[in-house]
């Protein structure tokens, strides 16, 4: 949880403090080689994305896929992410490559978080 999501009024406070506990356990489990960490992906193209799109073309008289090109270049890389993207990013946390990396929300959304933190 990086920011809160206007929608998700209720669900906003119990992410932030699920995301302080993580964190603060990360530490005490890295001394026995267990990490934690969080992966926060942005729009992924998935069948709840393109389920969203769905009322917002009935209403707008448009196809869903006009809908979904639009959203994808909202985001700077111009496109949803991919599922494999996140699978990657994931395995590569679960490996020994990533044993030093623990305590950390790593984004995965294309750029658009407006933050530098």
């Amino acid at each position: 949880m990086k920011a809160p999501i206007e929608i998700l009024g209720l669900s906003n406070g119990a992410r932030a403090g699920l995301t302080g506990f993580v964190a603060g356990l990360s530490r005490k489990t890295v001394i026995n080689n267990v990490t934690i960490n969080g992966l926060l992906p942005g729009p992924f193209d998935t069948d709840r994305l393109r389920g969203t799109a769905k009322p917002e073309a009935e209403k707008r008289g448009i196809s869903a896929d006009q809908v979904l090109t639009e959203r994808a270049k909202l985001n700077p890389a111009g496109r949803f992410g991919r599922p494999d993207e996140f699978g990657y990013a994931c395995a590569f946390l679960c490996g020994d490559k990533a044993g030093f990396i623990t305590g950390q929300n790593i984004l995965l959304d294309g750029g658009a978080f407006p933050g530098t933190l």
